[in-house]
């Protein structure tokens, strides 16, 4: 069922306060991956606000859905959205890779709350999500296990070794997402090593391919019930999206991949934020 009109600007509204979170957070930690955290939060809002079975009352409830951020330098994006979702109070991301502090520059499962899976090590994450849809299938349960990757470290082999395993399993209850915002650390992924043909590589390993626009609300909000009706077919949502989003001197400018910003530059880009019709 299509998003009302009212579920539209609600989700969109999530969206807008995670990107002015997420500036928040590269300026009291003195820097972040910010421009990989503020492409992926249609995403996040959507599977988090909407899509995820979770309950952050019982972090651990035994049925929950899986989430693996297997790109965990976006945990500048992740870790706000896990706040503003209720597994902790939006004012301890004030100590955001602050000595002792839970939240670091990649997500610590045995450290923060409702963080399923530790990450930083690119390449993992679709491992870990296949090892989970293997348990589910054990087990006899029907939770779901979502794995958000990065484009750029699907230049690793273990994503293709984790891909060709899911389809040879069946494994339907397995939701791949790449964040598709064409840049990496050292540039473009055309440039540093290319890509494409990219969808119809998954498609080729077995995987139903969803080709959206990943900044998109209502195209996300379908992908993702598309993915949770799938039965033996992984499905990978390929979710197009605009490094640094939201920010204009950020959208695709390689610089801030990784950055730092003083207040001023912070509050631009939040004056920004807030003036976006997203």
């Amino acid at each position: 069922m299509a998003l009302t009109a009212e579920e539209k600007r609600k989700y969109k509204q999530i969206a807008k306060e995670l990107r002015m979170s997420i500036v928040d957070v590269m300026l009291w930690s003195g820097g972040a991956h910010i421009g990989g955290s503020l492409s992926i939060v249609e995403i996040l809002t959507m599977l988090y606000f909407k899509h995820l079975n979770i309950d952050p009352k019982d972090p651990d409830m035994e049925d929950r859905d899986r989430f693996i951020l297997s790109k965990g330098h976006a945990a500048a994006g992740y870790i706000p959205t896990l706040a503003k979702r209720g597994y902790f109070p939006e004012e301890e991301l004030k100590s955001f890779n602050h000595f002792r502090s839970p939240f670091a520059m990649h997500p610590d499962s045995k450290k923060i709350v409702g963080c399923d899976a530790s990450a930083g090590s690119l390449g993992h994450g679709l491992s870990m999500a296949v090892g989970l849809g293997l348990a589910a299938r054990q087990l006899k349960k029907d939770w779901k296990t979502v794995c958000l990757m990065g484009d750029g470290e699907c230049c690793e082999g273990s994503i293709w070794e984790a891909a060709m395993s899911a389809a040879h399993f069946k494994l339907g209850n397995v939701i791949g997402i790449v964040d598709r915002n064409k840049f990496m650390i050292d540039g473009t992924t055309e440039q540093v090593m290319a890509l494409e043909p990219f969808a119809d590589k998954w498609r080729t390993f077995g995987w139903n391919v969803l080709d959206i626009d990943g900044n998109d609300i209502e195209a996300v909000d379908e992908a993702l019930t598309t993915a949770w009706q799938a039965t033996d077919v992984p499905t990978l949502i390929l979710a197009n999206t605009i490094k640094g989003k939201g920010v204009s001197f950020m959208e695709n400018n390689v610089v801030y991949h990784y950055a730092s910003a003083d207040s001023a530059v912070c509050e631009k880009a939040k004056e920004e934020i807030m003036k976006g019709g997203e």
